[in-house]
């Protein structure tokens, strides 16, 4: 074998696999190939002045690359059971939450000393919630900014250069099985392994399709979350950011019961684009460096939709509606909350005399004509319940940014080991339809490479 232990790549599952295997065994001969870019070569073209859209580069340095969809995030790392994936019907719970804290403990020694822990645990937040129909989930979040971040990759894959081949800008076409484990099949060469641990994340999900049909691996489908991103002046989220930093918060709406929650807040953040199989969407980032800061806070509101047969495309459905936004807007489109309840159109004259400033160059437009009414319902029913918490959520300035779509993989057939029918071949992080977070994704990561060691 060319080598023990293969990785298909080098977003959080797939380096915490390398780092765990490397640690606990650094005799294994140990491969990661990576369809983008190593971390410092990865650079996103647009600058807001020349170039203002995506340019559909060969491999979105956003999405791919080492740190995968998470390097240029705000670091999140969520220590909970209650969202986040699914690893605890796997592994278990207290597992699962031992290895989230390892992990935690990892990114401390490699430049994340000195960020903040949050906690929802004794906050009287939740009983306020409560009170208003709305359910705040508990949780840890350990804060590192998107600049704490990139340090703490960079200083992981210092560690870790000389002792794993890296393989980057080298996407891998196919896997095959052999008598004493995989080849895994690139451009011009084939490569094989006794054990192959498949971490392609979420920009993976039609290439770990097309890989379980070609191999016969079950799969299920999972749901697609489908809203917008919301910006307003970080000074009426305050008293929950300080304290909590990350509010998962939940309502369910009147009219259908549709659940819609707040994710990914981003105090003092600003608003982004990303882009997925060309679709391109909205995100959010913030900074553990003061200087960086905004005077904005923003956070996504999404809708979980779940379809039964005969439809089983959940992330078609949010590829349709994402591209709807591209042709309208040609990318983005934000819209003042006030236009949205007058039944107009933002325009550019109306988001520059506006309050708050915008924090992203998107183009002013009209998101009802994206957004299917059902889910624009429930976007506007949980602004005014959060407006309840938070008085100033309604007001007139506060921004939408349409669309923000998260695709999840579909779910594949994986055992307690996170292991395929196929003994040594593992599929973790969100690639797997396990996972939906850096946490959970770092964690899968580390448990599969103790199974390795521990099988070997």
């Amino acid at each position: 074998m060319d080598y023990d232990v293969i990785i298909i790549g080098a977003g959080p599952g797939g380096i915490f696999a390398a780092y765990e295997l490397k640690k606990k065994s650094p005799a294994l001969k140990v491969a990661v190939f990576e369809s983008g870019h190593r971390l410092e070569d990865r650079k996103c073209p647009i600058d807001g002045v020349k170039i203002k859209n995506c340019v559909h580069c060969k491999s979105c340095s956003i999405m791919s690359g080492f740190g995968g969809a998470g390097a240029f995030s705000d670091g999140k790392y969520n220590i909970t059971n209650d969202f986040g994936g699914t690893l605890y019907e796997h592994i278990g719970k207290d597992e699962a939450l031992s290895l989230m804290k390892y992990v935690d403990t990892i990114n401390l020694e490699h430049g994340g000393e000195g960020t903040k822990l949050y906690s929802t645990t004794n906050t009287n937040l939740k009983k306020i919630c409560l009170q208003n129909k709305l359910q705040l989930l508990d949780a840890s979040v350990r804060h590192l900014g998107t600049d704490i971040n990139y340090i703490v990759l960079k200083e992981i894959y210092s560690e870790l250069e000389s002792k794993v081949d890296f393989f980057f800008m080298t996407p891998v076409d196919s896997i095959t099985r052999t008598s004493g484990g995989f080849e895994i099949h690139t451009a011009d060469k084939t490569y094989t392994c006794g054990k192959c641990i498949i971490s392609v994340g979420r920009i993976g999900s039609k290439w770990m399709e097309r890989i379980c049909n070609d191999l016969d691996i079950p799969t299920r489908s999972n749901r697609v979350d489908i809203g917008v991103r919301v910006e307003l002046p970080a000074v009426l989220f305050a008293h929950l950011t300080d304290e909590l930093y990350e509010s998962k918060i939940v309502y369910r709406t009147e009219k259908f019961e549709d659940k819609v929650r707040t994710f990914c807040m981003n105090p003092y953040g600003s608003v982004v684009t990303e882009n997925t199989n060309g679709i391109v969407t909205v995100n959010g980032h913030s900074f553990e460096d003061p200087k960086k800061r905004t005077d904005n806070t923003n956070f996504a509101l999404l809708v979980a939709k779940h379809f039964s047969e005969p439809f089983k495309d959940s992330n078609g459905y949010g590829e349709s509606i994402a591209r709807l936004s591209n042709m309208l807007g040609g990318g983005v489109i934000v819209q003042r909350f006030g236009d949205i309840i007058r039944g107009r159109r933002s325009t550019a004259k109306r988001i520059g005399e506006n309050f708050v400033v915008p924090t992203l160059q998107a183009e002013p437009g009209d998101l009802s004509l994206v957004l299917p009414k059902r889910i624009m319902d429930g976007i506007l029913e949980m602004i005014y319940a959060l407006d309840k918490i938070a008085p100033g959520t309604a007001n007139d300035d506060t921004l939408l940014y349409g669309v923000e779509v998260k695709f999840y993989n579909m779910e594949v057939d994986v055992n307690e080991n996170l292991e395929t029918r196929y003994p040594g071949l593992y599929i973790i992080g969100d690639g797997s339809g396990v996972t939906h977070s850096l946490s959970h994704a770092s964690a899968s990561g580390v448990y599969v490479a103790q199974q390795i060691i521990d099988s070997d």
